[in-house]
């Protein structure tokens, strides 16, 4: 998985739980960091959430044997 992958991962989760946060309790906390939902920098985060989604739409659709292949084998005794 390439830094960008992981990167976009991260940010996916971050949404995830902003989202979770948002229909359980009604409480979205990108807008309460940021200063509103129509702050800048609220904004920003999410568009950068929905890119991040878009990226990691890639993964879905990445055959098994490459996802085996990119994972750190343990080095043999």
């Amino acid at each position: 998985m390439s830094a960008i992958q992981r990167i976009a991962l991260v940010l996916t989760i971050i949404g995830a739980i902003n989202w979770g946060l948002i229909g359980f309790f009604q409480f979205d906390l990108v807008a309460a960091i940021f200063g509103g939902q129509n702050a800048a920098l609220a904004r920003i985060v999410y568009g950068l959430v929905g890119i991040a989604g878009l990226i990691n739409l890639g993964l879905l659709f990445k055959p098994a044997a490459e996802l085996a292949r990119d994972e750190p084998r343990p080095e043999a005794r």
